[in-house]
Order: C-alpha cells, then structure tokens, then sequence
C-alpha cells in the first residue's frame, strides 16, 4: 500500500478519469471502489453514503459480498462505520472486531478482515459518507496512507454532490415545513434581544474541480491568493472604522499572524504539490486543522484555532473569483443566520442594520462571540436544524434570555418582544452605572471582581467592565499557534502589551498549561494518551522540558521591569512539584542580576489547585505560596471523575453539590487562616448563584469572563453577608444532590438579585 501512496498524483488523475467516463453514477462508483482497492493494496474497499434519517447504506464495494450492496444499512453512530460519520474523523484500527463499537453485519462477509480504516467523505461541511479499507493482516495503517484516503474521499464528494447517486433532498434530514410559526432552542452567546429580516450569511463554498491539470499552475494561484488575502487584511487594519472599535482591531493583529503563518502555507503547497486544485488544497488543509479542533477540549483554546477556518473560506473564495462585500447587501433591519461565522467576516456586515446572529453551532468562546459582545450584537448558538426552518427575508427575533429564535412569530411574540428590549436596555444602562461602585455587600462586605483573558482582544474588558484586574491570564494560545517555540522576545511583547492595558491595576500571568488535549506544533507526540486531561500536560511537560518554562518566565520578567509581576503554576500535584517551579524561576532572577536588568518591583508566586490530592498538604503548600487560585474547569472534572467535554455526564453531577462546597470551603478556610489570599477563576464564579454560593463560603476573590462582572457585582450589592453564611453552613452535611433549589429561594425570599 505505502509504494503506491507515495504516488497520490497518478492514483486521483485515474479516478478523475474514472469520474469523467460515461456510465450510470452507480458504475462509476463501483470503479471507483475498484481502482481505490487495487491502488492501496487493499482486500476490500467499501463506500457508504448517508440518507436521509441518519442513515449510511452501503453504495459500493470492492471485496464484500456484491449482494450486501443497498442492502447494509447503519445508523450513525453504529458501528465502525457509524463512529467514523458520528465523529467526522479517520479510525485506524488494526483489531476491527475487537473494537467495542464494532458491528458484525453477516450478509457482507467481512468477518475475515482484521485491519480498517475509514475516512469520512465530506461536503459543505457535513459528513455525506464513509470511505473504508480493510485487509485481512492486523496493522495499523501509516500517517501518509490515512492523508491519502482522507485525499481521495474529496473526489468521491465530487460524485455525491452531482445528484446523480442521490436526490439532494435524500442527503439530510427532511426540511421542515415552512410557513407556519416556529420556536428554535439554542445557547446563549452573547447577551441581548434582536428582530429583523433573515439574511443568510455566505452561502457554503462549493469545490466543482478537485484534481489538477497543471499543478505548477495551481500552486502559484494558491500563493497569488495567499498574497490578496493578506492585502485584504491589511486593509482591514487601516480601515477608518477601526479607529473607533479597538478591541476588534487586535482581532485582526491576530488574524494576520494567522495569515503569515509559514506552518499552514506549507501544508497547502504540499496539498496542490499531491495533484489537487488550489481550492481542494486549502480545503483539505481545513479539514486536517478541523480533526485537530475536535482534539482540544478546552473551548477557549479550540476556537482560537477555529479562526483558520475563516481564513481559508476567504482563501477560497478568492481562489474563486468571489470577493464580494456583504455590507452593501444589507438594507433593513437584519438577523444574521449561519452555521458558522468568523470574526473578520462578521465586520463585512454594517452594524447599523444587525440586530443579531444565530447559529448553528459557535461556542461563548469564539472570537466571533467576543467581537459581537463588544459590538453589542445578540448572538444564539447551536440552534440545531436552524438552516432547514429558516429562508430568506423571513421575519426572525431573537431573544437570548429564553434561548429562542422565533421563525415567522406571531403577534403575542412581537408584542413580548418589544417589552423585552425595553426591560434589556434599562438592565444594560444599569450595569453601565454601576461599572464605578464598589463591589461591596449591604453589610459593608468587599468583594473583589477580577476578569479571566487570554488575548489582546480581551485587555479592553478591564476597563469596560470595571474589572479590578486580571485575575488570570492565559499564555498558551501564542504557543498554539506558532510552528516553533515563541522566542522570549515575541513572548515579552504580548506579556507587556497586557501589562501596559492594566495599568496598575494586578495582573496574574498562567504559565503554559499545554498537552494532552493542547498540542503544539513545537512538541509533537510520540503516541496517543487514553486520558490526556490527566495526562503529559502543564507543568509535567514544563518541568521535563525546562527551557520552555524558562523562556516564559524570562519574558515575563522583562515585560514586568520596574513593574509588579505575578506569575501561576498549573496542575501542580504536590508541594514537591511546585518547589521545582520556583527553583526555576529563581535562577531566571538571579539571570536578571547577572546581566544587569531591571527587575519587577515586586514579584509574587502561586498556584492553581486544580488536582485534588494538593488539597492534603495545605498546610506545606500555603507556606511555599503567595496567593492561591482555585479552578474549578479541572477540579471538578477530577473530583466527581467526570469527563467534562462528555455530552452524557454533562447534567450529572452539580457544582452547587454539597461535598463540592464542603471541599472548596475547607481550602477556603485554610487560606484564610494563613492570610493567603484565595481567588476562583474557574467558570463556576461566572454565575450569579454558583459565585453567590462561594462567597457564603467565606471567598472574597472572584475571577470570571468579563460578561459576569456586571450581574455578578450586582448580586453582591443586594446581600447581607452573614445571613447568606449561616445559610451555607448549615447546607454542607446535606445529603442532597444539589442545594441550587433551596439557595435560589433563599435569594428570593432575602431579595437578592440573581438576573
């Protein structure tokens, strides 16, 4: 199989040849799977294509029963071949009938074939079939022969997309009918209510030529669009209308990094090199960086990579001859439907006529999310169906206090509608209000609000939001998105930036909490970890790999000059691992006096507890730290052994849980007692009612996403602190799932403001 994979450019210009021949669509697919098996050395080559109802069925095969044809059937998610549509990403097994998901089907007669591996077959973004190979050998097939079927399915797309195979309204779920009312869930992603005409975002870019004729000629147009598109985005940058919107523009800061990135412009010289078209390059590279994005767990980091998508739509279309400005086509009130949007895409649109966006999918986390939060711009996401209930110049309101989209609404809802952005416009003029007062309890109780970051984009929010500092920074996205190890200059210049915008206000720098599920291009794996959020990650690579953590702290403390510094270890297990962190960066101290630098003016060390088995040895950790943070994202997840990225166990357990709270106030209690400030910057303290929770816990310090800071501030305002402390007392030896029901009337019935 390898031999003829290191020829993937004669092996697509037969199966071009293949596809161009006359013939039924059928015939065409059965050579297909013919010449993909004779090519690969592979005993059976099958090819199955989804139907309407979440349904594969078997169209070709090379080596199974011919009988078998039409006649499999699976669902998706069933199977081997069901996982592969289910997750949209290659499995490459050497033992199929081990697997726990494997699923014998006798009337095809594979149960002699040991090895699989399948591909899905992709088009506009959705799973429209699986390509699969088997050989009786057990092995687990190559790198270069996954990228090689992962190639050739993009051809087989071709076929599928003619119609000819399948009607087009047999490849999804049915429509459904339009006309009558409609009411959409989703999940809330940027505050606020809008109503107006539904315009659809930019249609989904379709490929009509996969294989090369000249490939010489389809890498210069790829790097001739490389080359636009960067002018694009400088344009962009010089644009009037940045100089009123500063937070958007380091966005694009961000975005032309992105464009200048040396790492993706190879992978898609290489993908034209193969025999493909400049288009199927750059959209075989997104499809890889697609598989990379389901393989981080952390939304924050996963979206930051998710802004290549955007670029290479843009490329695309370039390629295509289609740059065409969407600000001209809107001219009413407007609600923006897509399934997905980026954020330099999103600032094509005039924001005079967008009253909102909804999506079908987009998580709080996006870049296009944070840019619609500083534009004041609603947005729902995960709207499943939404591109099927939806046509254009439908009338659509949005409301994201319900999590609705209301599709062709009838009077009641227009009426509701009216009242509610009435109700949202005096909230927001409250909040703005009271962005200067104290964040003090009716009982004279401070508590102080700090905001999570992890880009420039971000640093604006401090000031927005009244935040008194940051109460954690992220660092790992500049190393996310770098082929090679940042020096410590291009470190030094982010952690000064973020310093210059707090002003003098506290800033607490995250070092590198990179593996497991976070890789980086600098640090490849050698194998596959089983469990990678307990896994080779944070401080374990940093403490393994020295130089890394060193650069970071060299760079922070020459941002940090004259300035204070406050820097945080992750995932630190135990007392032992934390001493090795500071030895660290004492020598990097010492550096500083032997090459006669400026140093901080002060400089103060903590750690997140985010590992359960730190919580024994407080006593030894608070003598060894200036300040503690608490994230809860981890913590919990490895406290109640719960996968937190698992969709199933994501209502199982609750943060508001009673052993949860009697954990946290133990560590709370001992911070206090040594007089070592403790703050939480974990997602729990973003909600009115979990942050209300901690505080009756005796925590002072918060440090949430900077949208919480306004209700949050406003919860704390509306107490009396002694009562809501004796209330969590008495609630710790509960034997209850949760005390969210008795806290939340507890709120009621003492007037304090949850909304």
């Amino acid at each position: 199989m390898s031999d003829n994979v290191s020829q993937p450019r004669l092996l697509l210009r037969r199966l071009h040849s293949v596809m161009a021949a006359g013939g039924s669509a059928q015939d065409r697919l059965d050579r297909v799977a013919h010449l993909i098996a004779q090519n690969m050395v592979a005993e059976v080559c099958s090819i199955y294509l989804s139907r309407a109802g979440g349904v594969l069925e078997l169209f070709a095969t090379e080596g199974l029963k011919a009988s078998a044809v039409h006649q499999t059937r699976l669902n998706i998610g069933e199977g081997l071949v069901g996982l592969v549509a289910e997750r949209g990403i290659p499995l490459n097994i050497s033992e199929a009938p081990n697997h726990p998901r494997f699923a014998y089907r006798p009337e095809t007669g594979e149960d002699i074939y040991h090895s699989f591996l399948g591909v899905p077959v992709l088009r506009t973004g959705k799973v429209a079939g699986v390509l699969v190979v088997q050989n009786v050998t057990p092995r687990s097939y190559k790198i270069e022969e996954v990228e090689a079927l992962q190639t050739i399915a993009m051809v087989i797309s071709e076929l599928v997309a003619s119609g000819d195979l399948i009607a087009p309204d047999e490849l999804s779920e049915d429509a459904a009918t339009l006309g009558a009312p409609v009411t959409l869930n989703g999940t809330k992603l940027s505050d606020g209510v809008g109503s107006g005409i539904a315009v659809f975002h930019q249609p989904q870019i379709k490929i009509k030529r996969t294989v090369a004729e000249d490939v010489d000629a389809e890498v210069v147009r790829l790097e001739q669009a490389i080359s636009t598109l960067r002018e694009q985005l400088e344009d962009m940058l010089k644009h009037p209308d940045l100089s009123h919107m500063g937070e958007h523009r380091e966005v694009l800061e961000t975005y032309r990094m992105f464009a200048y990135d040396q790492g993706w412009q190879a992978k898609m010289r290489e993908a034209a090199l193969s025999g493909l078209t400049a288009e199927a390059a750059v959209d075989r590279v997104q499809q890889d960086n697609r598989i990379r994005m389901q393989k981080i767990r952390d939304p924050y980091l996963r979206e930051r990579i998710a802004d290549f998508e955007d670029l290479a739509s843009r490329l695309i279309r370039i390629l295509q001859g289609c740059e065409t400005s969407e600000r001209e086509a809107l001219s009413d009130q407007t609600v923006l439907i897509a399934r997905n949007i980026g954020p330099a895409e999103l600032m094509d649109y005039d924001r005079t006529y967008l009253q909102a966006i909804v999506l079908e999918e987009g998580s709080a986390t996006a870049h296009v999310t944070i840019i619609a939060r500083a534009m004041g711009i609603p947005v729902i996401g995960r709207v499943s169906g939404l591109l099927s209930h939806v046509e254009a110049g439908e009338h659509v309101i949005v409301d994201t206090g319900s999590e609705h989209v209301y599709v062709r609404p009838s009077e009641d809802i227009i009426e509701s509608y009216r009242q509610t952005a009435k109700l949202i416009r005096k909230q927001l003029e409250a909040y703005e209000a009271e962005r200067c007062l104290p964040s003090e309890t009716l009982d004279g109780k401070r508590v102080n609000l700090f905001m999570n970051a992890g880009l420039l984009v971000d640093l604006p929010n401090i000031e927005n939001t009244g935040a008194e500092g940051i109460g954690l920074f992220r660092t790992e996205f500049q190393f996310m998105i770098s082929p090679v190890l940042p020096k410590v200059d291009e470190q030094f210049k982010i952690y000064s930036a973020v310093l210059d915008s707090a002003e003098k206000k506290p800033v607490v720098f995250r070092t590198l909490d990179i593996g497991g599920d976070k890789q980086v291009p600098f640090l490849p794996r050698d194998e596959e970890e089983e469990n990678p959020a307990m896994g080779w990650r944070a401080i374990r690579i940093a403490l393994e790999r020295p130089a890394l953590l060193r650069f970071q702290l060299r760079a922070m403390l020459y941002a940090a000059a004259g300035r204070d510094l406050c820097v945080m270890f992750p995932m630190i297990a135990e007392v032992a691992e934390l001493k090795r962190c500071k030895a660290i960066l004492q020598k990097e101290i010492n550096r500083l006096e032997m090459y006669n630098r400026v140093p901080p003016a002060s400089i103060k060390v903590g750690c997140m507890l985010e590992i359960p088995s730190l919580a024994w040895q407080m006593d030894l950790l608070l003598n060894e730290v200036d300040f503690l943070s608490v994230g809860t994202n981890d913590l919990m997840q490895f406290f109640f052994a719960c996968d937190r990225s698992n969709p199933r166990l994501t209502d199982r357990y609750d943060l508001l849980a009673p052993p949860v709270l009697s954990f946290l106030y133990s560590v709370i209690q001992a911070c206090n007692d040594k007089d070592v400030p403790i703050t939480l910057c974990g997602e729990m303290g973003s909600k009115p009612i979990e942050a209300m929770a901690l505080i009756g816990l005796g925590l002072r310090r918060l440090s949430v996403s900077p949208t919480a800071i306004g209700p949050v501030k406003r919860m704390v305002r509306s107490m009396n602190l002694d009562r809501l402390e004796e209330f969590m007392l008495s609630k710790l030896s509960s034997a209850d799932h949760s005390i969210r029901d008795s806290l939340a009337h507890f709120a009621r019935d003492h007037r304090v403001k949850l909304g």
